[in-house]
């Protein structure tokens, strides 16, 4: 079955990017959030991004008929109009398990359900829905719509007609799929990101290095675009902190255990960019402070 209405659930930064590349190939959106103002935000973040795009002509325009096939709404039962719903919430296992309950029991047995979480299994969640053969992982990256990678994640349950259309999906929307053909925490490219997080954050709790000095040798020797502290300003400290946390639990492999100068910051609030002070420090406008080192 084609897939031509995508319903994502949680407006937060990723799921308005997955909502904006979804829109500009040309599909349908429910953009859902329980909270209004969160809509309202990814709304006029997609109208500025997106207008990007359609000014460097990297998508076509106008900014007017993208925006016209997004749907926001706060009534979750719209989901069941989608032939694919993703997953977009915040990185705690509890919560994905509820919307994914909730999710079961509004939308067709045919439709697709999907998860963009980047740590927590698959399985776990397909478990708890009718028909656990639809469920499956589709991983975007941060910035979704400039990053071109999709983990396309099998679980246990997931059959090989709804793998195949996950993979077909991610191509149809202009990314490049990353095929994971087993549910291991963390999935492909985490699992191997994440060791190198840990470390720079432990080099740093150290005395070793500095914020600054790491994210530049990663830049000019690395080949690197952005940092791993700038990276993990954009994405959230709570979010990096989440995914960690999900994957010792499920491992109980210490190495994987949040270092404390994360916890430390996440339980201060110091999240990254979306509260102007992570690793780094931000302006109203999202610039980032001169460093006072």
């Amino acid at each position: 079955m084609e897939i031509k209405r995508v319903c994502i659930v949680g407006a937060g930064l990723m799921g308005s990017g997955i909502a904006q590349v979804c829109a500009s190939a040309g599909l349908k959106v429910i953009l859902f959030d329980v909270a209004p103002e969160a809509v309202g935000r990814a709304l006029k973040n997609i109208a500025w991004s997106a207008g990007k795009f359609v000014e460097k002509q990297k998508v076509d325009g106008p900014v007017e008929a993208i925006m016209a096939r997004i749907t926001a709404t706060d009534d979750l039962a719209r989901a069941s109009e989608a032939d694919l719903c993703i997953e977009a919430v915040f990185e705690k296992l509890d919560l994905k398990q509820e919307v994914f309950r909730k999710l079961g029991s509004v939308v067709n047995p045919e439709t697709m359900l999907a998860s963009n979480t980047s740590a927590i299994s698959i399985s776990t969640l397909a478990a708890g829905v009718p028909c656990p053969e639809r469920v499956l992982g589709l991983h975007f990256f941060s910035p979704v719509p400039m990053m071109e990678a999709v983990e396309v994640v099998r679980s246990q349950f997931t059959s090989d007609e709804v793998f195949d259309r996950g993979k077909f999906f991610v191509k149809s929307i202009g990314k490049e799929p990353i095929l994971v053909h087993k549910d291991v925490p963390g999935f492909l490219i985490n699992r191997i990101n994440f060791p190198a997080t840990i470390e720079a954050m432990r080099l740093v709790e150290a005395g070793v290095g500095t914020v600054e000095d790491i994210d530049k040798g990663l830049r000019l020797a690395s080949g690197r675009r952005m940092g791993i502290f700038e990276t993990g300003d954009m994405v959230g400290l709570d979010v990096t902190c989440g995914a960690l946390t999900a994957i010792y639990e499920e491992t109980k492999d210490p190495r994987w255990f949040p270092p404390a100068v994360l916890r430390r910051k996440v339980m201060a609030g110091h999240l990254g960019r979306k509260t102007g002070k992570g690793w780094y420090e931000y302006n109203p406008d999202g610039t980032r402070k001169p460093s006072t080192e």
